[in-house]
């Protein structure tokens, strides 16, 4: 059992932090807990295919009912209040820390003005820590101040939940996250929220088309026109939050070295993936930051298979399964050869790519290690990972 302790070697993390160590008595028993309390929330404990005790298996307990939430809010300037923010996603109500749940990283954006935490926990508890997060957010973020380049409509402005292991479906996400938007308005009087993806019943309408029908895309978008899901009418203090679930959306930036934004659009407009030849599931927006144009890209998974022509000679495409099916998402490196490529017809070179987060495999093997470790505060730990 030590063995599942010791630091593993995972591609392009942990390359800093000093691995190969075997984890405390403290470590070990908080894995123990997490698999007992599992075990009695599925009625496994007296299943045979324990009975050997594989690190597979108890790997497998881990993460079957894990769902990651990449809470974005509308705040990056002040850094002792965004962290406020994810502590409170980690703190329970008597001010200790919030059991078997982490955030893994902690993105700030200073010219978006935009953070997006990542929490991570099993679907049962999911619900009370981001809405800790959430009041925390609205308490000290308030939308008649807020300024920055990326478009925003509210101070928790994004509530994603995106399922991420073997056992816990879309379905089930969907209505995680109407509960959730639904305690949100109760909890916070003035709040209001939209739903999209599975949450939004029965159309499952996309993040992108609800932000469209709202106005989210607009310079500044009309809060006081704006007919909410959830909750009251809006008001400019706290906005409109969105919340829904999906399979995992990840985040891919690309600079390019231009401070032309009209540049940034056309090659926008060429990679959206409902422009012909565009890239399946990726949307996209031109943004000026940091005296350049950058390419913002949410990369959706998909289920189809992407056409011959983005895959020859590329790296595959990552796959990962929520349910029975099968989903697949554009890699980061066909991103950015996409945007390179365009963007060198016009005479623009590009300078570089980030990308937000995880991607969904990451996710999930990090989130194992941080719960299995009892790591709270996991992005104090792994700052050197991706920021």
């Amino acid at each position: 059992m030590l063995t599942w302790f010791k630091t593993q070697t995972l591609s392009r993390d942990f390359a800093q932090t000093g691995g190969g160590t075997v984890a405390s008595f403290q470590d070990i028993l908080t894995f123990c807990i997490i698999i007992h309390l599992w075990l009695q929330q599925t009625g496994l404990g007296t299943d045979s295919k324990w009975d050997d005790g594989s690190v597979e298996n108890m790997t497998l307990a881990l993460g079957s009912r894990l769902v990651t939430c990449l809470l974005n809010v509308s705040e990056a300037r002040q850094k002792d209040l965004v962290e406020k923010v994810a502590q409170a996603a980690i703190t329970d109500l008597q001010g200790g820390r919030r059991k078997h749940t982490t955030i893994l990283n902690i993105f700030s954006d200073y010219d978006y003005n935009r953070s997006v935490i990542t929490v991570v926990a099993n679907i049962e508890l999911i619900r009370e820590s981001v809405l800790a997060a959430c009041e925390r957010a609205c308490e000290l973020i308030d939308m008649n101040a807020h300024e920055g380049v990326h478009p925003a409509m509210g101070a928790v402005d994004l509530v994603p939940l995106y399922p991420l292991g073997e056992e816990v479906g879309l379905e089930e996400c969907g209505k995680e996250a109407q509960s959730l938007a639904a305690a949100l308005t109760e909890r916070v009087q003035g709040t209001s929220a939209f739903l999209f993806g599975w949450a939004d019943v029965p159309l499952h309408r996309g993040l992108a088309q609800r932000r469209k029908e709202l106005g989210w895309f607009q310079k500044d978008p009309n809060i006081a026109a704006m007919l909410p899901d959830v909750g009251p009418q809006p008001t400019r203090r706290y906005g409109l939050t969105g919340v829904g679930a999906s399979p995992y959306v990840m985040n891919c930036n690309v600079t390019m070295d231009t401070q032309d934004i009209t540049i940034g659009r056309d090659v926008a407009a060429a990679i959206r993936g409902s422009s012909p030849g565009g890239i399946p599931g990726v949307q996209v927006l031109a943004l000026p930051h940091e005296g350049t144009v950058e390419i913002a890209c949410n990369v959706e998974s998909v289920r189809e298979r992407p056409p011959p022509a983005l895959t020859a000679g590329m790296e595959p495409w990552p796959e990962f399964s929520v349910g029975d099916q099968t989903y697949r998402h554009a890699p980061a490196s066909l991103i950015t050869a996409q945007v390179r490529r365009m963007a060198g017809g016009r005479g623009v070179a590009t300078t570089g790519t980030a990308l937000v987060g995880f991607t969904p495999r990451e996710c999930k093997a990090l989130a194992e290690r941080a719960l299995s470790q009892g790591i709270g505060e996991f992005w104090k730990e792994a700052q050197s990972i991706r920021m």
